[in-house]
């Protein structure tokens, strides 16, 4: 099983320089299972992965440890995003690999909420200030901010 590492209920955005990598969190008012579903169904995807809030142009997901998917917004054919699944544990967690990192996805209820921590582990320094320069924080934070907004357009 691949963790992650935990960290203050405020945060919602930690640059962790020691350890290399990017950690957010999110409550979303959906359950564990939705939320996985939000993940990794890629109509659902589509809907909410871009940081500029525009449908994915192409959104392929084989859900399954060595499965791959990519994500390509729509515009930027030069820009996919995409990896190979490592782990995945439907209504708990997600792992995969992308560009070099590590990528951990903990879907964790509370209440009748769900909390989301997302893990980008980076292999050193350097890669850390890579991804930072590339704004992998920020467009993640987005995201993540996207998929807040689209259970809350779900909801009413």
């Amino acid at each position: 099983m691949l963790t992650s590492t935990c960290f203050a209920s405020d945060d919602r955005l930690v640059i962790d320089r020691t350890a290399h990598c990017i950690r957010l969190q999110r409550v979303l008012d959906a359950s564990p299972v939705q939320v996985f579903e939000a993940w990794t169904t890629p109509e659902q995807v589509s809907s909410w992965w871009d940081p500029a809030g525009l449908p994915l142009a192409v959104c392929e997901i084989d859900l399954r440890p060595g499965g791959e998917f990519t994500f390509t917004p729509k515009g930027r054919p030069d820009m996919p995003f995409a990896g190979t699944y490592l782990e995945v544990v439907p209504g708990e967690r997600v792992a995969f690999e992308a560009y070099g990192a590590i990528g951990r996805v903990s879907i964790q209820e509370k209440g009748v909420r769900t909390q989301l921590l997302v893990e980008i582990q980076c292999r050193s320094a350097e890669h850390l200030e890579q991804f930072m320069k590339l704004g992998v924080d920020e467009g993640t934070s987005q995201s993540l901010d996207n998929l807040v907004a689209y259970f809350g357009a779900r909801a009413q």
